[in-house]
């Protein structure tokens, strides 16, 4: 049980300058007994507004210098201040706020929200057990217009979709990934790095880019990339979720359309999805 949707915003003053970050926190706890539930006996039960309250006061207390390190606090806290407590899981997911820059001048105190992927990690611990860390983003959405095809698919006689060699490749990708042993890792910084190969896999070479033969190739792409690029992470999980793009029939206007005004296809929509990591990580 616990508390879902706990939502604040941690303001942090230097001087004249200002530091915003905006969060929601859901935190969740088993206990050592199960008397709750089977015998209506609430002694040992740490209420939902209790679990609310202290999120704040640690984000009061601690700040938070990272996602993961804010999440990792608080499991934490219930693991050291409540020994009724067997289980501790806590999601954290930012808002995308964003330092607004005039004439490429970062502003003290105003930021835009940019939604340009949202942040989210997940902290869980065991009595007795390990602390595991995972980290991710969601809701990035990701388009390029040409380089992407699919070609020789199996047919039967359902099969109505045309071969492409040349398409847009449109999608709303979720990513997610392991950390294994948690240690003093800088996590903002994995994070942005992260984030930087999976566009990098995505896109290609910026004067060329790199031929997508299907949605499944690059969601392999990305997860190689990154983990080529970032010995931290150790499982990574990807799912694109797709969009695609019918070119409008304009004969009957009197115009030829090559591929210049498109309608998206909203639903239904595909979705590809892959879980990969180290050798060593499955053989531990």
């Amino acid at each position: 049980y616990g508390k879902n949707t706990i939502k604040f915003l941690r303001l942090h003053k230097e001087g004249k300058k200002h530091f915003v970050k905006e969060v929601e926190v859901c935190a969740h706890l088993r206990l050592t007994s199960a008397q709750e539930y089977l015998d209506g006996n609430n002694s040992l039960v740490i209420p939902t507004d209790t679990i609310k309250n202290i999120v704040l006061v640690l984000a009061k207390k601690n700040g938070i210098p990272s996602l993961e390190q804010f999440a990792i606090d608080i499991c934490n806290h219930f693991m050291t201040t409540f020994c009724q407590v067997a289980y501790v899981k806590a999601y954290v997911q930012e808002v995308p706020w964003q330092r607004l820059h005039e004439d490429g001048v970062p502003h003290i105190h105003s930021f835009i929200c940019v939604p340009d992927g949202i942040r989210f990690c997940e902290a869980e611990q065991c009595r007795n057990g390990p602390l595991v860390v995972f980290a991710g983003i969601k809701d990035l959405k990701l388009m390029k217009t040409t380089q992407s095809g699919f070609e020789g698919f199996y047919k039967n006689e359902h099969t109505t979709l045309p071969e492409r060699h040349d398409r847009i490749l449109c999608g709303e990708l979720f990513c997610k990934w392991s950390y294994g042993e948690c240690k003093d890792f800088d996590f903002n910084c994995i994070w942005y790095k992260i984030r930087e190969s999976i566009l990098e896999a995505f896109a290609g070479p910026p004067d060329c880019g790199e031929y997508s033969p299907s949605y499944q190739k690059t969601v392999n792409s990305i997860q190689m990339h990154v983990l080529s690029k970032v010995p931290q992470v150790q499982v990574i999980e990807v799912v694109l979720n797709n969009t695609f793009y019918n070119v409008v029939d304009m004969k009957n206007l009197g115009l030829t359309n090559d591929k210049e005004v498109l309608i998206p296809v909203e639903a239904p929509y595909g979705s590809c999805a892959c879980t990969l990591g180290r050798k060593k990580f499955f053989e531990a």
